[in-house]
């Protein structure tokens, strides 16, 4: 399948069929593309919670009442939904773990290498932290590229998904006890297969032109 096609064919489900789940593989993939998405300063700022059960999907529903009762079915009915969830704070011994997994992994040939690639994460690091005191927001934008990452890759394995962000955030942290862990819910994301008669499934998909999108220099 070309990118074209691809990404014509994938699309916002917004009813799945209860009755098709994910194969083993396909759970595999997904979880890969989830770990090796893209971050700032490979900062990697995020935590997945998801879930396949009917007790698991419950949970993550419980931000799919009142106000947000429309999205409660998706959830259900999905095979596996994913809550996505940003860190509230990036610390020093965190950035230090990210690096000394980078050296575990083989990225530095010489010891100044770590060093140097520590040096300028912290720096822009320090100007979220301490410049533009916008720590919060910087992981979250973080958590929305994984996010477009996983929209696409799902396509490309022939899962369908949905993005959710009407979800009640406060009780899904809650729910999850989020905040002691030193995280936050961002949004969610429901995987599954879309019912044969999912209305959004037909229609063709609407962008601007060109014309209305782009500046060449």
């Amino acid at each position: 399948m070309n990118l074209e096609t691809l990404l014509h064919r994938r699309y916002a489900t917004k009813k799945f069929d209860a009755n098709q789940r994910l194969t083993d593989e396909q759970l595999t993939q997904i979880k890969l593309l989830l770990r090796l998405s893209p971050s700032s300063i490979n900062s990697q700022p995020w935590h997945f919670v998801i879930a396949n059960s009917e007790a698991g999907k419950s949970r993550i529903a419980k931000g799919a009442e009142g106000a947000y009762a429309a999205n409660h079915p998706k959830i259900m009915d999905a095979s596996h939904v994913v809550l996505f969830c940003a860190k509230t704070d990036i610390s020093d011994d965190y950035l230090q773990k990210v690096t000394d997994q980078e050296d575990k992994d083989g990225r530095f040939p010489k010891p100044e290498a770590k060093e140097m690639a520590l040096k300028v994460r912290s720096f822009y690091a320090d100007i979220h932290r301490k410049e533009w005191d916008d720590v919060a927001c910087w992981t979250q934008k973080q958590v929305y590229l994984n996010i477009g990452n996983l929209l696409l890759g799902a396509a490309m394995l022939g899962v369908d998904a949905v993005p959710i962000e009407g979800v009640d955030l406060d009780a899904l942290n809650q729910e999850f006890d989020l905040s002691v862990q030193g995280l936050t819910a961002v949004a969610v994301v429901a995987l599954g297969f879309h019912a044969e008669d999912d209305f959004n499934a037909q229609l063709p998909k609407s962008r601007f032109d060109e014309k209305d999108l782009f500046t060449f220099l």
